[in-house]
Order: structure tokens, then sequence, then C-alpha cells
């Protein structure tokens, strides 16, 4: 009787790990390049200056509206990627990048983004999302903007 209800139990605690590998192994794997609406694969560069001129006037607005505190990104160095589709080949391609920015209360801080592919307005151009450490005032990216980025 011992044996019976210990064969159930190990049985039953087996069982959800054995119906998540069979998920695991059934899900297809169709690099996003392979889709029927595919995408190309081509993100722009971390230190593209569309890019950066987008993340500067962004975060100008963001201050300007919302935190009514004046404060602007001068310029922006040490420009560098952090990984490329890091999350997976059937994902929507990402660049992780990551970057020091000059402010206008000269001080340097640390700026984490990403950019995506056709994830800009209406689904054209590379989208953009970004971070700058110690002024994510909801904390939205975690500390240091730490979920921003893989």
């Amino acid at each position: 009787m011992k044996r019976l209800v210990l064969a159930a139990l190990v049985f039953g605690a087996a069982l959800p790990l054995l119906a998540t590998a069979a998920a695991a192994q059934s899900r297809p794997l169709t690099p996003a390049e392979g889709r029927y609406w595919p995408y190309s694969g081509q993100v722009p560069a971390c230190d593209d200056e569309s890019i950066l001129t987008r993340i500067q006037s962004r975060f100008s607005q963001r201050e300007r509206a919302y935190w009514k505190s004046g404060l602007a990104i001068q310029g922006f160095s040490d420009v560098r990627e952090r990984g490329l589709r890091t999350n997976a080949v059937d994902t929507i391609p990402k660049r992780f990048c990551h970057a020091r920015a000059t402010f206008n209360d000269g001080r340097v801080r640390n700026v984490t983004y990403w950019i995506g592919e056709n994830l800009g307005m209406i689904g054209w151009g590379a989208g953009v999302e970004w971070c700058v450490a110690g002024l994510d005032h909801h904390r939205a990216f975690g500390p240091n903007c730490r979920t921003a980025g893989p």
C-alpha cells in the first residue's frame, strides 16, 4: 500500500514537468525572417544618429511636459551594443544598447535602450525604448534600468 501511494505521489509530481517539456518541444521556432510577413533582421546600429536623436528629443519632451525639470541630453559617448536578438530567433529582431549621456546639468548618466525592427509608428521604421539610470521616475525598468536590456 505504501509503495502504491509513493508511486502515485512521484507520478503526480513528475506529470507537470513532462507536460511542460512536451509543450516546450512542440513550439515551432520559425525565424522572424521566415514568417508570412517576415522581418528583414536588419536593425539600426546603436550609434545610428536618428536613434540617438530620437532618444534625446523624447527625453526632453518627457522631462518638460511631465516633470517640469528642463533636463536635457546634450550628447552621447561610449555607445556600445549589448546584444542582438538575445531573446530568440522567432521574436521581433531587437538590438540592445548602452551609452553614456551628458546632460545640461553637467552630470553624466547611463542610458540603456533597445531598437526593434518595424516597431515605429504604425509598424514602420525602428522602434526605440530607453531608460536613463536615476531618472526612471516610476521605476518602470527596475533599479538602474535593469530590465531595459539583456
